[in-house]
């Protein structure tokens, strides 16, 4: 089976400080994913963000099906980067890594999220016209919701 990356990078006016405390607290997730995604966090929002933590999700990703999504937060170093694994949901494979680094006037956030479709050959051939696409509407969505609510770098 294939395994897809999708890296990001985004560059914000903000601190280290302002950039973590809003990364890191689960419940600004759902400010910053398209609304007809219909994310609602189910349980494990309740505090900041730690390794071992998990965050149970209801989204919406395609074609209007519900789906349950588990992810853990296996790695978490302050104000550095944090990695959150799927547990359970709609991909095969998802390990997706936050970094954030300071900068001249700002800071940096990268995400890597390395991932495999489900259905084997048939979740391929749908990869780059349905799964990819999607991807990168909602990381774009993301670039532009954080630049709505702390300015354009």
């Amino acid at each position: 089976m294939k395994i897809y990356r999708l890296h990001k990078k985004q560059n914000l006016p903000i601190t280290i400080k302002q950039a973590w405390e809003f990364l890191s607290d689960p419940k600004n997730l759902k400010t910053i994913t398209p609304d007809y995604m219909g994310f609602n966090i189910l349980s494990g929002a309740d505090r900041p963000m730690y390794a071992g933590q998990i965050i149970q999700y209801i989204v919406t990703p395609v074609l209007g099906i519900k789906t349950k999504w588990v992810t853990e937060i296996t790695h978490s170093i302050d104000q550095h980067y944090f990695v959150d694994e799927q547990r359970f949901g709609p991909y095969a494979l998802w390990h997706h890594k936050h970094f954030i680094k300071e900068i001249d006037g700002g800071v940096e956030m990268e995400d890597i999220i390395d991932y495999k479709v489900p259905f084997g050959f048939i979740g391929q051939l749908v990869h780059p016209f349905l799964v990819k696409p999607k991807l990168e509407e909602i990381f774009n969505y993301r670039t532009m919701k954080l630049e709505e609510l702390f300015g354009k770098y």
